[in-house]
């Protein structure tokens, strides 16, 4: 049987599709699920194995990016969301997602969930950045989606991306547990600037995991790079025929298979 994947959309979410098919091709059955059935319990997260939050302009970023949609899911979602990270199940976000889970909490979940310990501020360049990455994933990592994966090309496209933690103790925690899962870096995998690092994000991270490895957030995107098309080269270079994004969603899928 499939694993079951829960694709976020609504009120300015707009990935959806592509997050929804790259699940699809990694071997899950994704349901596309609007924030109010959540709500209204039209559809129960229990019966997902997976959930995702895509990208986006929720709620148009009032308030900040992802704050007015994190502050509706606390409302109404949290208990259910609390079960479903206790039942071992994995949650997934990118970009406009990350944001979200990011001002709910999930992320990084170092003292307790839903108590937020960092933040996606403005882009240091004042501006909106539009552009493809380079990314190295931590030796330590814990996180389950980046597992085996040796260097990620990706696009980025956020005004509000550079991580900042609430303060220090967070961060060498973070560091001390494995929590940070990717870093820019130049074409090369070495660290460096901007425009490498797109926004100034603090130690040039790019995606996190919690203390389980189970919930994984970044502000690029893996569902934008699931074929060779994709790749902005792509009618000028001998690219392999799947994206680099689509082994993010395989290694989710197959660690559902393996362990749930």
């Amino acid at each position: 049987m499939k694993p079951r994947a829960l694709v976020l959309t609504g009120y300015g979410l707009n990935t959806d599709y592509e997050l929804a098919h790259g699940w699809e091709l990694a071997g899950a059955q994704a349901e596309r699920v609007h924030l109010s059935d959540l709500i209204l319990q039209r559809v129960s997260l229990k019966d997902f194995q997976i959930a995702a939050v895509p990208g986006g302009f929720a709620y148009a970023d009032d308030l900040g990016a992802g704050k007015v949609m994190a502050e509706r899911m606390r409302a109404h979602l949290m208990g259910d969301l609390l079960r479903f990270i206790d039942d071992g199940k994995l949650i997934f976000a990118a970009c406009n997602g990350f944001q979200v889970i990011v001002k709910l909490g999930l992320l990084p979940g170092i003292s307790e969930y839903g108590v937020q310990e960092a933040t996606l501020a403005c882009n240091d360049s004042g501006r909106f950045e539009d552009r493809w990455v380079y990314m190295k994933p931590e030796a330590n990592s814990n996180c389950i989606f980046t597992r085996g994966i040796e260097s990620l090309y990706l696009p980025v496209r956020h005004g509000e991306g550079k991580f900042v933690p609430k303060d220090e103790g967070v961060l060498k925690q973070m560091e001390a547990n494995g929590q940070i899962a990717l870093r820019y870096v130049d074409e090369y995998g070495c660290p460096a600037g901007y425009p490498w690092n797109p926004n100034g994000s603090i130690e040039s991270i790019a995606g996190i995991s919690d203390p389980t490895g189970r919930i994984f957030g970044l502000m690029p995107h893996p569902e934008a790079y699931l074929y060779r098309y994709n790749h902005p080269r792509w009618t000028r270079e001998e690219l392999p025929e799947e994206g680099q994004g689509l082994q993010v969603f395989k290694n989710a899928v197959e660690y559902v298979k393996r362990e749930l």
